[in-house]
């Protein structure tokens, strides 16, 4: 072969191994979290409303967190971001409040049989199970007074308000997948007390990414814990729990972030209140990241977002309000 064609020859082999192999596949984005719920934003299409819902597409899998407040809303905000319901590799639920897990039955009408996974709770809503021997007897009551007549099951099964959903519950802090887990924690605050929270953290090459429904047990509870896992925080996305916070104790958390646990990047929303979301646009800068409803963020060493870092879309998207504006139909 002559050295001319030889090179064109060799050119072209590496151009097919480029186009094909692992290398290039590792240089697409790592994945992507996208804001399907949430009462702030700037997505014409879009309706704002109290709650929570992401679809987060990371390390393979197609992760629905939450599922806001209300089914219509859900079933509106999913169909104007193209969200294939049907597709899901699983579901998280954080906690049993209505504003995270209303719109499931919406989700289940499209998907019934998508796997669920949902904090386990002794009588909660998602369904559960005791031993009965959670409860004193007394051998002395006739029969008739006493529970199953005396004889009761060794496991007692709790029902779901969702029976026919598939629901796993989750006790304590577990890897669901390679790299995947669920962090489990307690509330022990006033007004949450014992509240059970799932919150997802996902091994990446950058780091964790972190993902809060609100945060009960407390963010810095939270991300201590997933320090357990990568003490390298690449991302916290979702809602803090600050919505009516003070001044100090916002500052005491947002130095906490920064400072002790290095947290990266930080993209909050929900429930993580306005004054909150000023202090940490601050203190990180262009490290923070605007997470408002319609928001994607792509992930990777570098992270972006389809609007600009903390702030709303500087609007390129006026022309598609007016476009829809100006619809009659």
């Amino acid at each position: 072969m002559k050295f001319g064609k030889w090179i064109l020859f060799v050119a072209a082999v590496t151009c097919s191994i480029t186009a094909n192999s692992p290398a290039t596949i590792a240089a697409e984005p790592s994945g992507k979290i996208t804001i399907v719920y949430d009462a702030f934003g700037a997505d014409p299409t879009m309706t704002k409303d109290w709650g929570f819902s992401a679809l987060v597409e990371v390390a393979g899998k197609r992760i629905l967190f939450d599922t806001g407040d209300n089914a219509e809303i859900f079933g509106k905000n999913v169909r104007a971001k193209g969200v294939d319901l049907t597709a899901l590799d699983f579901v998280v639920l954080s906690h049993r409040h209505s504003d995270h897990m209303a719109g499931l039955s919406y989700l289940l009408s499209v998907n019934p049989k998508v796997k669920i996974y949902a904090p386990k709770e002794a009588f909660g809503i998602y369904g559960s199970s005791l031993p009965s021997t959670f409860y004193r007897k007394d051998e002395a009551l006739p029969e008739e007074m006493r529970y199953y007549g005396g004889k009761p099951p060794k496991i007692m099964e709790f029902g779901a308000a969702w029976p026919n959903a598939n629901f796993e519950l989750i006790d304590q802090t577990t890897e669901i997948a390679p790299g995947i887990t669920l962090i489990a924690l307690v509330s022990d605050l006033p007004g949450t007390k014992e509240l059970k929270e799932l919150s997802l953290a996902v091994n990446t090459p950058d780091g964790l990414i972190l993902v809060v429904g609100c945060s009960h047990p407390g963010i810095e509870r939270i991300v201590e814990a997933a320090t357990a896992l990568n003490p390298r925080i690449h991302l916290i996305a979702g809602g803090f729990h600050l919505v009516a916070a003070a001044d100090d104790a916002i500052d005491k958390i947002v130095t906490a972030l920064k400072d002790k646990f290095k947290v990266e990047n930080i993209a909050p929303g929900h429930c993580t209140g306005e004054p909150t979301f000023a202090a940490l646009k601050k203190a990180f800068g262009t490290r923070y990241f605007y997470a408002g409803l319609g928001t994607s963020l792509v992930l990777g060493p570098d992270i972006n977002s389809n609007v600009r870092h903390g702030e709303a879309p500087a609007f390129d998207e006026l022309a598609v309000y007016r476009r829809l504006a100006s619809r009659e139909d």
